[in-house]
């Protein structure tokens, strides 16, 4: 079984080994390092680069927002979970056009904790429901799309998917046939390269499709 490394970034101290503790019970992890905050993590990334990080948002010294753009530039594949306590939805914006490839919460479970990073492993992007409900709630208004491989059409499938609208309800709102957006959204998953609903939204998130 290929084993994995796990960063966490967190200037809580009691939550940062709590999650240790329960990382450490997993078969499949084979170290997990700890860092308080941002300097002390980009410090320790030329010795220790790991599989996964964890990364709080709001820290001292450096905000998990520049470190993860810092770490991004200097690994770009890195793979980060930004961990939330909700906040403001603007945290989520930066942090998804930093490079974060997901999201869970700080009181999520073990088992969310394990989606989050089999999904990122796996190349796909990773979103607790409650903070992807979060974000289709915010949605505001759909942006002037500077993307030309997306036809009008896929771009207003796109938008109204980040509202949290199902195939059915976009297929009624835009007169077109369920089978129709069902093509259109299995060619926006291909185009852009995305493995599922969270993956769109941080996608139209990250390229200024949709405002937060």
């Amino acid at each position: 079984m290929k084993k994995y490394t796990v960063f966490l970034v967190d200037d809580h101290k009691l939550f940062r080994e709590g999650l240790k503790l329960l990382l450490e019970t997993l078969n499949y992890i084979e170290a997990v390092w700890e860092a308080e905050n941002g300097k002390q993590f980009l410090a320790s990334l030329n010795l220790h680069k790991p599989d996964i990080v964890f990364m709080d948002i709001e820290m001292p010294e450096m905000d998990g927002i520049a470190t993860t753009e810092k770490a991004i530039e200097l690994f770009p594949d890195l793979n980060i979970i930004a961990l939330s306590i909700y906040g403001n939805e603007n945290y989520y914006t930066r942090m998804i056009k930093a490079g974060a490839k997901g999201f869970v919460l700080k009181n999520s479970s073990l088992q969310d904790v394990e989606n989050a990073m089999a999904n990122v492993l796996n190349g796909d992007n990773y979103v607790s429901q409650e903070i992807l409900n979060r974000l289709i709630n915010s949605i505001d208004k759909k942006k002037n799309l500077n993307s030309d491989f997306l036809t009008e059409r896929e771009k207003e499938v796109l938008f109204h998917i980040c509202r949290g609208l199902s195939n059915q309800d976009i297929a009624n709102v835009l007169y077109l046939s369920k089978r129709t957006v069902d093509k259109h959204r299995e060619n926006l998953l291909f185009k852009t390269d995305s493995k599922n609903t969270a993956g769109l939204v941080m996608y139209a998130v990250k390229n200024g499709i949709v405002d937060i």
